[in-house]
């Protein structure tokens, strides 16, 4: 017998503008019960993004739910601004998706992401500003495909990146400025290794995310990355970011000292993701045009396997005591 929760809500016909879409993300007329809506952000979340599930060894069974809910509100947000290919139409989708938003705060939302979230909004107590601030990132990018410097460049992660790490903060239990800015670091550092992944695949939806004032610092044009000329210019130009987004990282860090272990894990195994996005762009000698650097299967499982290790020394105190009292010992002999 199939469960009700495993099918998406019915929804109203589809706008010209929802067409492009998957069907099941289309705004339904009648809102679905909480189990179908959790359902619905469980089964895209486990779907859409591969490292999910890996990520989700480390969550605390109670806040997995959550996670799956906030998944799926920024999944379809950037699909709604990214894989529409009319800025027109992604702009209608955004603000009717907004709309949703707001229904969600005021307590009648219909689509199944936001009936789900609506209890993680409550339970946690986010500000709907860390929602809008990514439809802001998303608007964004179809009026704007240049950077002119690299503090623009951070403006635009402040809203298409660090609001996710707030996110996250929030389910977590805190909501401190200290740690927001750390992590702000971190999702920065992370947007900026997927801009240097990406250059060709971004040019290739018309925009660049390097900053113009580097480009011309650099002596590189806009021709050599359309015409993917990994020359000497363009590559001393990509050690220049790959150098300034480690350094970000780096300034994140602090970070995995000042939250609970479960969500420390989290912190290490994204960082050191972002960390071996840059290495894999190095050992490519930078020359990121044409061939979009990547992480292989072994290094991903090695990433997951020492945070596991991690989580077993840190949630262990009997372990980590026993690991302490052999250093000593090889100390003093």
């Amino acid at each position: 017998m199939t469960s009700a929760a495993s099918h998406p809500p019915t929804a109203s016909p589809l706008s010209s503008a929802w067409s492009t879409l998957p069907p099941e993300y289309a705004i339904p007329e009648h809102a679905p019960s909480i189990a179908q809506a959790q359902e619905y952000c469980r089964r895209l979340a486990c779907s859409h993004y591969e490292n999910f599930s890996v990520a989700s060894w480390f969550l605390p069974e109670r806040l997995r739910q959550h996670f799956f809910n906030l998944y799926a509100y920024c999944r379809i947000s950037d699909d709604l601004g990214d894989e529409v290919g009319d800025t027109a139409a992604s702009l209608q989708l955004l603000d009717q998706w907004e709309t949703e938003l707001n229904a969600c705060y005021e307590g009648h939302p219909r689509h199944p992401v936001f009936v789900a979230l609506a209890e993680t909004v409550r339970k946690f107590e986010i500000p709907k500003h860390e929602f809008s601030a990514l439809l802001t990132a998303f608007r964004q990018d179809q009026t704007i495909s240049r950077y002119g410097s690299f503090k623009d460049l951070l403006g635009y992660c402040r809203y298409s990146a660090n609001p996710v790490g707030h996110l996250v903060l929030y389910l977590c239990g805190y909501s401190d400025q200290e740690r927001q800015v750390l992590s702000d670091y971190t999702c920065t550092a992370l947007q900026l290794a997927n801009f240097w992944q990406d250059v060709s695949a971004d040019f290739a939806k018309g925009r660049i995310y390097l900053p113009l004032e580097d480009l011309r610092r650099f002596g590189v044009s806009e021709d050599v990355i359309r015409a993917e000329e990994n020359t000497a210019a363009f590559r001393d130009l990509m050690k220049f970011e790959v150098e300034r987004a480690a350094e970000w990282f780096a300034q994140g860090l602090p970070l995995i000292a000042k939250v609970e272990p479960e969500l420390a894990i989290e912190i290490e195994l994204f960082s050191r993701g972002g960390h071996e996005i840059l290495k894999a762009i190095e050992r490519q000698h930078y020359a990121v045009l044409g061939k979009r650097p990547s992480i292989s299967k072994t290094r991903k499982l090695a990433l997951v396997v020492r945070a596991g290790l991690g989580k077993l020394l840190k949630t262990s105190p009997r372990k980590q005591t026993r690991k302490q009292t052999r250093e000593e010992t090889r100390e003093q002999g």
